[in-house]
């Protein structure tokens, strides 16, 4: 495949360009922006903007306020907005995995009633799978919805949800029948974050940040109309999901070889052989990772759907980035143990990343989750052995 833009795509890259740098600030070479207090609401202002400009979700059709565009052109466009400050956090999850899940299960009700306010930036989604005794075995999940009339009545607890505690609604997986194997138990349901009955605990984080969250659902009722999908097939409504997260979590914002690169030889550490050694071994592998893109980038332009590759993209970022920041603070000696932005070297952006990174190694499914993956759906490898296979999960 040719890389180069073709005209239309350069056409659409300068009109991208010029649009972002109408309304955002270039990075300024610090990848670890600061949020601060208003930041929620600058990225609802930013994500309106992006609307109303016609670059919220690019290939969406015109019919759901989408620009009706190539796949190409959304992955144009993310090039694009990655080099400005944009602050998408909020509305990465609820774009890129909530809401595609709705548009592909959820009625014509649900795309009107939806869509529209989540593309203004006017309501916010998280996604809840993972539970304290199923995380990279989403289908091991225990919270029950148990079938009340037009109702289903939720109870149970998810943990490790990003974003709930600014959302507003979210897309929840349960089980719906014990008495089959577990994949064929579970039923999706759309729910309203701010109803009685859900609990929203922040978790605090070793980075400081608190993006993640404990949900607990007691008496939760939501009617039947908000069910996405059969009862019972939620897993295959999850698979839409988790696919397009593996596509949405496969770069990490955070240092790389470029920022250490500068960072060292400020500090006058190049002359280092063992650390040249390093520099040049994340420089292959970050190489190595825009080749794998180049593979995304060549199905999209055929109208294909990438496929378990993308998992590839997040193991090499999470440790990249994880092995990156470790450099970085044992470089800086005694200075690494100084976590003040005004203080520490280089704003304390490799101290933030580091205690984040660990967390990027396990959101999205773990290091030996996706490497299964690539094992047995890339390199066509025998599977594990399972066995809880075609047994009722109330066996277990």
């Amino acid at each position: 495949m040719d890389f180069q833009d073709s005209p239309e795509e350069a056409e659409f890259r300068a009109e991208a360009n010029a649009f972002l740098s109408k309304h955002l600030q270039p990075k300024d070479g610090n990848s670890i922006r600061e949020r601060g207090d208003d930041y929620l609401q600058r990225a609802k202002d930013w994500q309106k903007v992006k609307a109303e400009g016609g670059f919220a979700q690019i290939t969406w059709p015109k019919e759901i306020g989408g620009r009706g565009g190539s796949p190409m052109q959304q992955v144009i466009w993310n090039q694009e907005e990655s080099q400005f400050d944009a602050p998408t956090g909020p509305f990465a999850i609820g774009l890129g995995m909530c809401v595609p899940t709705v548009i592909a299960f959820g009625s014509d009700e649900h795309k009107k009633r939806f869509v529209g306010p989540a593309l203004l930036g006017e309501e916010i989604w998280c996604q809840l799978f993972s539970e304290p005794s199923a995380g990279s075995d989403v289908a091991g999940l225990k919270t029950k919805a148990v079938k009340d009339g037009d109702d289903w009545v939720i109870n149970g607890q998810k943990v490790w949800t990003t974003g709930a505690q600014f959302s507003d609604y979210g897309i929840v997986l349960t089980r719906t029948d014990p008495d089959v194997p577990k994949h064929k138990g579970l039923t999706m349901f759309i729910i309203d974050m701010k109803q009685e009955g859900v609990e929203v605990r922040p978790i605090h984080q070793a980075s400081g940040g608190r993006e993640f969250n404990e949900v607990y659902f007691t008496d939760v009722r939501i009617p039947d109309s908000d069910r996405l999908g059969d009862p019972g097939m939620g897993w295959k409504v999850a698979l839409v999901t988790l696919m397009n997260e593996r596509l949405a979590v496969g770069g990490s914002p955070g240092p790389d070889w470029k920022e250490i690169m500068d960072y060292a030889r400020d500090a006058g550490s190049m002359g280092d052989a063992a650390f040249r050694q390093k520099l040049a071994d994340w420089y292959v592998a970050a190489q190595g990772y825009k080749l794998t893109k180049f593979r995304t980038q060549t199905a999209l332009s055929k109208g294909e759907t990438p496929g378990p590759e993308n998992s590839i993209g997040k193991i090499i970022t999470a440790n990249h980035l994880q092995d990156i920041c470790n450099s970085a603070i044992e470089m800086q000696d005694h200075y690494g143990l100084i976590t003040d932005k005004d203080k520490a070297p280089a704003e304390a952006i490799f101290q933030q990343s580091f205690m984040w990174a660990p967390g990027l190694r396990i959101a999205g499914g773990t290091d030996e989750i996706l490497k299964n993956i690539i094992a047995e759906r890339v390199l066509g490898l025998p599977q594990d052995v399972r066995v809880d296979k075609d047994k009722p999960f109330s066996a277990f």
